[in-house]
Formats: structure tokens, sequence, C-alpha cells
């Protein structure tokens, strides 16, 4: 396949004209791309894993910190992203198929754990962002991608009518996910409307209850991951489950040093198995994505015998 990776400064408008090509000639290129690729191993015993997160742009949510369309520049995220997944300690990317698909085409998934964003129909700040439903990838899809699974954002707002419906459809895709042997990365939070907007709540009572429901979704929870937030007594957090357990990074608004050594602390834990963050690494303050994610990396520990591997 043509080698379709940049090879001139970020200047250049016109670095990722190929890809629109290929889309346009030969759009069974990314299938191909797909079904080429060396595969990750696999999840094992062994080593923390650490995924790269970039599925926000499809919820509408283009925001890092004040900069409210710092993620609009696709070449410039694409940019990003292949300098994070060159490091060889990242294991995969998270992402919507629109990213997937321009990262495969790149050839910038070789050896990578691959997990698709399902639902992404809760646009942010939209009245019905609590019916999150599912507009991105499907479980048969990204069978045939040969992904490793699937992420669905699951907010439980007890004050909103379509929380029931928003559980339903988790559940259904964690079934479906688990009839392909597809894992489920359930992304769970109790979420309240305040002026206008839905905010999460973070208190470390609400993310054990959202730990609760979230773990008991579908007919089965024998594929199913928790990707939780790093909140106050993160220990009594991973005492609620039994399921594996990667930490997420959000848009934290804290010194990059207190960011880091809070997820240091978390990682420790038994049934932590690793990072999945998108925005701290990708626009970090410095905007040097290499070191903001060799710093990430170095947090993660490799010789635990309940976490990952990526031999």
């Amino acid at each position: 396949m043509t080698d379709l990776r940049p090879h001139v400064t970020t200047q250049d408008a016109s670095r990722y004209g190929k890809l629109t090509t290929v889309r346009l000639q030969d759009p069974g290129a990314i299938l191909r791309a797909a079904q080429a690729r060396r595969p990750h191993p696999g999840p094992r015993g062994g080593t923390q894993n650490f995924i790269v997160a970039a599925d926000h742009p499809a919820r509408g949510a283009l925001a890092v910190g004040t900069d409210r369309m710092a993620m609009a520049d696709r070449m410039d995220l694409l940019d990003r992203l292949q300098v994070a997944l060159a490091n060889p300690a990242v294991d995969g990317v998270l992402a919507s198929p629109d990213i997937l698909d321009d990262l495969l085409l790149l050839g910038a998934l070789e050896g990578k754990l691959i997990f698709g964003s399902m639902n992404r129909g809760g646009l942010a700040g939209s009245v019905n962002e609590i019916d999150d439903r599912f507009t991105g990838h499907t479980a048969g899809a990204l069978a045939e991608i040969g992904a490793t699974g699937g992420k669905m954002l699951t907010r439980i707002c007890l004050g909103d009518p379509a929380t029931p419906g928003a559980l339903a459809a988790t559940a259904q895709a964690i079934d479906s996910l688990a009839e392909h042997r597809l894992i489920a990365m359930v992304e769970p939070f109790l979420s309240v409307w305040e002026n206008g907007r839905i905010r999460n709540d973070l208190s470390t009572d609400a993310v054990i209850t959202s730990v609760a429901i979230a773990s008991a979704l579908g007919g089965t929870s024998a594929y199913t991951w928790l990707k939780l937030p790093v909140v106050p007594e993160m220990e009594r957090v991973m005492a609620a489950t039994t399921m594996p357990t990667v930490l997420l990074g959000g848009d934290p608004d804290g010194a990059p040093d207190e960011v880091f050594a809070s997820w240091e602390a978390a990682l420790a834990l038994p049934g932590v198995r690793g990072l999945t963050v998108g925005r701290t690494l990708l626009y970090p303050r410095d905007d040097d994505v290499a070191v903001a994610v060799s710093i990430a990396a170095s947090l993660l520990n490799s010789s635990t015998t309940d976490s990952m591997t990526r031999n």
C-alpha cells in the first residue's frame, strides 16, 4: 500500500491530501488496510495498557481548556495522534470511525489495540444529551476491521426520562460486542442537569454508584471493562468492582504535575489496567505531545501480576 504518512512540516495544509484522494477513488482501501495490518496480540497479564483517546470531535466536543475549537483542525489532530502512536509504550487508540479510518490508511495502527467509539449521538450541549444514541461503530463493523472492542459513554441522569433508554441501548451494545467476543469499554457517570447543561458528578460516592449500575448492564459481564475518572478515595472506587478498569484523563484544569501524580497513585491500585487518555496528552499546555506521552507511559506499572502486557 502507498505510504500516506506526512513527510513535510505541519504547516503544509496539503499534507494529508492523499487521504481524500484514496477516499474518493478507492474507499475499499480502508477495509483492506484494516485486514492487512499487524494486530496487537491482545490484553494479558503482565503490564498495564496505554490507549490514546480521540473520539471527542464526533460528539461536537472540540474544546480543550479555554480553546473552544482546539480539536477542530483534523490535520493537526492526525499529526498529534501519529506522534503519540509512534511511542512504543502506547498500546492503541480509541476513536470514532472517521479518525480510525484515517489512521488505518496512514498505517499508524500496526500492532495496536483498536477501540471504536459507539455512541456519539448525545451531542455536547444539546437538549437531548442524555439520549446518547449509537451513531458510531457497531459491533459488526468493529469485528470486520479486527478491532479489540467498542467504547460507550453511559451517563445516568436520574432527573432525565431518557436515561432508561440510554441504559437499555448500552446493555444491547454490550451483548452485541460479547457475541463477537469483543470488549465493551463502558464509561459511566452519574450526571445532573445544571443551568441548562449536563454536569458529571465526580464525587466518590457518585462514581461508585455509577460503577454498580454499569457493571450489571447486559446479559453477560464477561467482556466488560470500565473506564473511570480519577477521583478522591480511588481505592473505594476500585473496591466496588472486579472488572478490568482503565483510567480516563478528561480535560483537567489542574497543574500537569498534579494530574500525573493522581494517575500514578491510581495506577498502583488492584484492578486498574492502564490509561485511556486523550486531550490531556494530545493537547498539553506546553504543546509537546511526545513529552506528555512519555511521562504518562512512565507511570504505567510493568511488573504487576494482575495487569496487562504488550508482549
